[in-house]
Parts: C-alpha cells; sequence; structure tokens
C-alpha cells in the first residue's frame, strides 16, 4: 500500500487573502471620506459672524411665485455702497429701496459684494439692507 500516490486534485484549498482585503480597504477608505465630509463644519475653528435674528423665524412660502425683478445693490472693496453704478448713501438706498418695493412687490434685492471684502463686512450689509426692509436679499456669485 503506498500512500504517497495521491490525486492530483486532492490538494489542500488555499484561501487568497489580498482580493478581500481589497474590497475591505476599499470600504473602509468610502466610510472614512463620507464621515468626514458630514463631520467636515466641526473639524475647522471658524469665527462666523452672527445674525441679531433667529434664521429659522423666518419663513418661506412654498408656492411658486413670478420672476421677481431684482434691484442690484454693489459694494466695492472700500465699503462703499455703489447705486445705479455711482456711490449712494443709506438714505438713497432706503428710498430707492421702498420705491422699487412699491413698483416691485414681489421684486427681490440683490448685493454684489467685492470678493476681498471681509466675510463680515458682507453680513454687516445684508443686516443693513434687512433692516431697511429689503427681506429678499440675494447673494449674487461667478
Amino acid at each position: 500500500m503506498r500512500f504517497k500516490d495521491r490525486h492530483p486534485d486532492s490538494r489542500i484549498p488555499q484561501v487568497n487573502l489580498v482580493p478581500m482585503m481589497d474590497v475591505l480597504m476599499t470600504v473602509l477608505t468610502f466610510f472614512i471620506i463620507i464621515s468626514m465630509t458630514l463631520t467636515g463644519r466641526q473639524l475647522l475653528d471658524i469665527n462666523l459672524p452672527r445674525s441679531s435674528t433667529n434664521p429659522d423665524s423666518q419663513q418661506q412660502s412654498a408656492k411658486p411665485r413670478e420672476q421677481p425683478i431684482p434691484l442690484i445693490v454693489g459694494l466695492n472693496l472700500q465699503g462703499e455702497l455703489i447705486l445705479d453704478s455711482q456711490p449712494a448713501s443709506l438714505e438713497q438706498l432706503s428710498q430707492r429701496l421702498q420705491e422699487h418695493f412699491t413698483q416691485h412687490p414681489n421684486g427681490i434685492l440683490v448685493l454684489k459684494a467685492d470678493r476681498e471684502l471681509p466675510y463680515e463686512s458682507v453680513a454687516q450689509m445684508l443686516e443693513i439692507l434687512r433692516d431697511i426692509g429689503g427681506d429678499r436679499v440675494s447673494l449674487a456669485v461667478e
């Protein structure tokens, strides 16, 4: 009786771990990236300017509206208001804003602020516009 002659198909099965490790590393990478995007706001130490009102108190209607007519207000790098391509004061802006909303009740106000302005300056201007009566203010971006 010879035990050394084994059949060639009777080898011990082997598990190849390399493809399984590739799949596990891919899944792990996916979960790391997703978790970092969900908690990214907590990782950065940024002091954002605060508004004096609660944004949850302002509710928007869900009804579709007609295309509103915008009034465009600029804010240059020196912090000056630009209205109709000319520097304007807050009084002039207030008067023009009241006229605009009287003529166009569904009109909006678009603020075009210089990209080099500090965020706090833009936020202060948004608060001033809201106090004047521009409750529908949008920021223009390129």
